[in-house]
């Protein structure tokens, strides 16, 4: 028997997840959320999808963004970003999330990036949206396959090959990120991080802050978080995920997961078929 509840505080709100089996590297997700305010996280992973009713605000890129309905959502692999209802009766979105590497085979192009993360273009935001909704039911590999490369035609146009050169300041902390990598199940010290970085303590969190709109606190969780998905998602006990990616327990592993994808860690590995056997 599960310890805590699978469901959202508030009855309307539900979230699921969907990974086909002979594609890795693509999960699709749907959702209806009224009350929840999802808190920073990451995906290591384009994240593109389209809102069918309501509104959304989500921080992303250190600036707040509104996505109506009939917009897309595009989110570049590893920014950190949140979710909350707009207005009063929720919002309604599909999103697939697809490694870049993916993407690369499927288009044959490299360094896709997204400018805007919410392009209002209602005739391409709704033909997005029907595409979701087939490959959420396509149980056909051959028919899935199709579906994605008709999606990311789709999209195409609102998708930029020629990529930006990396903010200084992001590649003056990737270090720093890497070493919160490394460190996912450790307790980690802002003098620890500042030496990475070859500053003094303070005035890295400063800097920190300033090139990723968020504190080191919130990268190292987002980073931690995003792990455990990847372990539970490979079929590993909550208990131990929790254990490898430094949280306290199981119980402290489903609050944050589900603050951040909406889902308790029971309920995404019951949605994906991967639950570990009891006593496992």
């Amino acid at each position: 028997m599960d310890a805590v509840p699978h469901r959202f505080e508030h009855p309307l709100d539900a979230a699921e997840f969907r990974r086909p089996a002979h594609r890795p590297g693509v999960e699709l997700y749907r959702a209806h959320i009224v009350r929840h305010a999802f808190a920073p996280h990451t995906h290591a992973a384009f994240g593109l999808g389209a809102i069918e009713a309501g509104v959304e605000r989500f921080r992303y890129r250190g600036a707040e963004h509104l996505a109506p309905p009939d917009t897309l959502v595009l989110m570049n692999p590893d920014e950190l970003h949140t979710g909350q209802a707009e207005t009063r009766g929720g919002w309604r979105y599909r999103m697939v999330y697809l490694d870049a590497d993916v993407l690369e085979q499927l288009t044959g192009e490299r360094g896709w990036w997204f400018a805007e993360a919410v392009g209002r273009d209602a005739p391409r935001a709704r033909r997005v949206s029907r595409l979701l909704r087939a490959l959420w039911h396509t149980q056909e590999p051959l028919a899935f396959d199709g579906l994605l490369l008709r999606l990311l035609d789709e999209l195409r146009p609102t998708a930029r090959v020629a990529q930006p050169a990396r903010d200084e300041a992001l590649v003056r902390f990737a270090p720093v990120v890497e070493h919160l990598h490394a460190h996912l199940a450790e307790t980690v010290r802002l003098e620890d991080l500042a030496a990475v970085a070859g500053l003094s303590p303070f005035h890295f969190l400063r800097q920190f802050q300033r090139a990723h709109h968020a504190t080191p606190q919130q990268m190292l969780m987002a980073l931690r978080l995003f792990e455990a998905k990847r372990r539970l998602a490979a079929g590993e006990a909550p208990a131990q995920v929790a254990a490898a990616v430094g949280l306290a327990d199981q119980a402290h592993l489903t609050r944050a997961f589900a603050a951040r994808y909406g889902v308790t860690p029971a309920r995404y590995q019951q949605q994906l078929g991967t639950r570990p056997r009891p006593g496992a």
